[in-house]
C-alpha cells in the first residue's frame, strides 16, 4: 500500500518510477501485476480528441462608460452574457452567426479557443443593456489572452468512459458528431481510444475525483464536478468496464497557461465546430487493484456498434465489437467487410501520456487527493415525457 503524500514525496526528489499505461501493459506481461505494483508509483494515461461539450469563461474588464453586456460576439461567433456585466460563456460548438444568404463558414467557438491560446488577437462587439450602472449601449474591440483578465477553460463533459462505433445501414450518407457515414455500411468510426484512455484504466473511478490535478490542454487542470450525461451505472463486462458510454467529467484549467497543439477548433462537414482535446490523467498506484486495472488490453474492451440511419434517441445496433478488431481498421457486420477509422488520435494521445510522465519524473507535476469522489449511482433521464409543439 501506498499514499499519495508519499508518491509526491518521490516525485519531488525525482525518484518516483512513472510509465505510460502502454509501458504498463507490457511490464504486466513480463512480470506479475504485484511486480509491477512494487515497481511502480504513477501510470499516465493520455486521450485527443473531440470535446464538444467545452468552452470558456472570459471575462472582459469593464469599459469607461461601464457596459452591462447582452449581446456578444468573438469573432463572429455568439457568446452567452446572461451573468456578470462583462463575463461570457464561449461554448466551443457553437458556430459563427451567418446572415441570409451568405456562405457558412467552417468556423466555431473550438476556433476561436485555439486562436486566443496561441495568442492571437480576435474581434469583440458587444450590445449593452443600458441602465444607470451602465450606460454604454455598444462596445467594440480586439482582445488577446493577455489583455483580458480571466480566460479559462470550463468543460461540462469532456472524458466519455466508453463511447460507440457509428454506422450508416440506411441509402444516403449521414454526417454526424463522429463525420460522414457512408451508407450501406459504407464505414464506421470509433471516438474512444480504448486501453490507453483514462477512465478505462479505473473504471470504477477510486483513483479519480473531484479536484485531481490533470493534464488539460497542455496545461495544468483539475476535475471540477461528473460530467453531464454522466452515466455509470451503464451495463458493465466482469472486468468492470462499461459497454457503452459510461462516466464523464466536468474539467476546468487556465487557458492562459495551455498550448493550442493540444486545443484545436475543428469542424464536422454538415455537422458543425467542435473541439479537438488533450487530457491526461495520472493515476497513482495505491495497490495491486491498480494495476490490474491497468493491466486490461484492447481485447477486453468492447463498444456498441450503432445504426445512425434511425433517427432515434434509441438506435439498433449491431451488437458489440473489441477495441482489438476496431484498431485492426475493420471489422465485420452482418458478414460485410467494413472499414474502420478512428476519430480520436492514437498518436496524439501516447504523446500525451509521455508528456505527462515527462513532466512527473521531472518533479513539475505532483498528485493530488480527490475532495469527494464522483458519484457512481447516476441513472440517465431522457425527456421522453415531453411533447413536440
Amino acid at each position: 500500500m501506498r499514499t499519495i503524500a508519499e508518491i509526491n514525496e518521490k516525485i519531488r526528489r525525482q525518484r518516483a518510477v512513472v510509465l505510460t499505461v502502454e509501458e504498463l501493459k507490457a511490464r504486466v506481461a513480463e512480470v506479475s501485476i504485484s511486480q509491477a505494483a512494487k515497481e511502480i508509483d504513477v501510470i499516465t494515461t493520455g486521450t485527443f480528441e473531440p470535446m464538444e461539450s467545452s468552452g470558456a469563461i472570459i471575462n472582459l474588464g469593464q469599459t469607461d462608460p461601464p457596459i452591462k453586456i447582452r449581446r456578444c460576439w468573438i469573432d463572429g461567433v455568439p457568446a452567452y452574457p446572461g451573468f456578470g456585466a462583462v463575463d461570457l460563456y464561449l461554448g466551443a460548438s457553437c458556430p459563427v452567426d451567418v446572415m441570409d444568404g451568405e456562405e457558412v463558414r467552417e468556423h466555431g467557438g473550438g476556433h476561436v479557443i485555439e486562436n486566443l491560446i496561441a495568442g492571437k488577437s480576435v474581434q469583440v462587439k458587444a450590445q449593452g443593456q443600458v441602465t444607470d450602472c451602465y450606460p454604454r449601449a455598444t462596445f467594440e474591440t480586439t482582445i488577446t489572452r493577455d489583455t483580458i483578465n480571466q480566460f479559462y477553460l470550463f468543460n461540462p463533459r469532456n472524458l466519455y468512459q466508453n463511447f460507440i462505433v457509428g454506422v450508416n445501414g440506411g441509402d444516403r450518407p449521414l454526417f454526424t458528431y463522429l463525420g460522414p457515414l457512408q451508407p450501406g455500411l459504407g464505414n464506421a468510426v470509433y471516438s474512444n481510444p480504448g486501453a490507453i484512455s483514462p477512465l478505462l484504466n479505473d473504471p470504477d473511478l477510486k483513483l479519480i475525483g473531484i479536484g485531481t490535478r490533470i493534464f488539460l490542454g497542455g496545461g495544468v487542470g483539475y476535475v471540477a464536478w461528473e460530467g453531464t450525461q454522466h452515466f455509470p451505472l451503464q451495463k458493465r463486462l466482469p472486468n468492470g468496464t462499461p459497454i457503452g458510454p459510461a462516466a464523464t467529467l466536468a474539467l476546468i484549467g487556465d487557458a492562459k497557461q495551455m498550448d493550442a497543439h493540444w486545443v484545436r477548433g475543428c469542424y464536422f462537414k454538415s455537422y458543425g465546430p467542435s473541439l479537438m482535446l488533450g487530457v491526461g490523467v495520472p493515476l497513482p498506484v495505491l495497490n495491486e487493484e491498480v494495476v490490474k486495472y491497468c493491466a486490461i488490453q484492447d481485447k477486453d474492451l468492447v463498444a456498441p456498434i450503432v445504426d445512425f440511419s434511425i433517427p432515434r434517441r434509441v438506435r439498433p445496433t449491431f451488437g458489440l465489437v473489441s477495441y482489438a478488431q476496431l484498431k485492426s481498421g475493420r471489422i465485420t457486420i452482418d458478414g460485410k467487410t467494413v472499414r474502420v477509422a478512428p476519430l480520436a488520435s492514437m498518436f496524439f494521445s501516447r504523446q500525451i501520456a509521455t508528456e505527462l510522465k515527462q513532466l512527473i519524473s521531472a518533479g513539475t507535476f505532483t498528485l493530488t487527493e480527490p475532495v469527494a469522489p464522483i458519484p457512481m449511482e447516476r441513472s440517465f433521464l431522457p425527456q421522453d415525457r415531453w411533447q413536440d409543439f
